[in-house]
């Protein structure tokens, strides 16, 4: 129920691919991290694991596409794969992605007060999965707008009978026809915030009883009761690399990165330590307002994680 996307629309939205095949979407929350769902992961195996960012068509990769190898994927310890509670994962990459105006981190909520603080209107969502079960991949980014539906009505008994807990989120309509469905897991529920004029991560795709039928919307796991776990996974990733390794990454990829600044975009460059301004597409789909993202990590500055709170 979806239309294709214009190019560099939802600049956070991935391409997560084994052996480069597409298999889930996922959002950029920073410079070497994706959100992604876990159930996209039978285990924490990164064999030639890798994500696509800046990509619109999945068959034609433009000169802002952006490739990077999977370093590290980390499942939400508690997921529950008979009901798909605390559906999250991280994706640690290898080497940091360059902000560019196709290339960028979706804002994060600091807690759950924020859904009612921030003013959503709008929601969005987006991935190349399939219109119906089994079917085809898309070959170009699908979006769709979305209603959030409120978990009392999504627990009724023709509807999810009370499967929906306060880990997740109902988008989509009661009268079905839109609705994410196979490959779109693990991409964003995107809401846009009246009061701030920019797009915040609201859900993650991670389930739902087929697709698009009535009374059957989608079921997101939702962000914003899992800010305090991203910023303990992403701690304890750093904080297993010893110091020595993390002195030659920084001087690794000072070189590297000197060396290849000509060949990019300069917009945004930088370590991922640095507090960068994030910049929506002037192409914006919804053609609502750009964002600014501010790293605010409270992280100490030694480390190599740096995810993005908007402001």
């Amino acid at each position: 129920g979806g239309l294709s996307a214009l190019e560099g629309a939802w600049p956070w939205q991935v391409s997560i691919q084994r052996m480069s095949r597409h298999i889930c979407g996922g959002s950029i929350i920073s410079h070497r991290w994706v959100i992604t769902a876990s159930h996209c992961f039978r285990d924490s195996n990164n064999y030639k694991l890798g994500i696509v960012a800046g990509v619109n068509s999945r068959s034609r990769h433009g000169k802002g596409v952006q490739y990077r190898s999977v370093q590290q994927v980390i499942r939400h310890e508690e997921f529950n794969q008979s009901n798909y509670d605390n559906d999250l994962a991280l994706l640690h990459l290898h080497h940091p992605l360059y902000f560019t105006k196709h290339v960028q981190p979706v804002c994060i909520m600091e807690n759950e007060m924020d859904e009612k603080q921030l003013s959503f209107s709008s929601c969005y969502i987006t991935g190349w999965g399939s219109s119906v079960l089994e079917g085809m991949l898309f070959i170009t980014l699908q979006e769709a707008e979305v209603n959030l539906i409120d978990t009392r009505i999504c627990n009724q008994r023709s509807w999810y009978n009370g499967h929906v807990n306060d880990n997740m989120i109902c988008a989509g309509f009661d009268k079905g026809g839109v609705d994410t469905c196979q490959g779109d897991s693990g991409g964003p529920l995107q809401c846009y915030s009246e009061d701030m004029q920019r797009f915040y991560l609201y859900g993650v795709t991670s389930h739902g009883e087929d697709c698009a039928l009535p009374n059957k919307p989608g079921i997101y796991t939702r962000a914003s009761r899992y800010t305090v776990w991203l910023r303990k996974a992403e701690a304890r990733s750093v904080s297993a690399a010893s110091v020595t390794d993390l002195t030659v990454f920084k001087l690794i990829s000072a070189l590297f990165f000197s060396w290849m600044v000509p060949h990019s975009v300069p917009l945004n460059q930088g370590s991922p330590n640095s507090v960068l301004e994030g910049r929506c597409p002037a192409e914006f789909s919804s053609n609502l307002p750009r964002h600014t993202c501010l790293d605010v990590s409270n992280i100490p500055s030694k480390t190599l994680i740096s995810w993005f709170r908007c402001v």
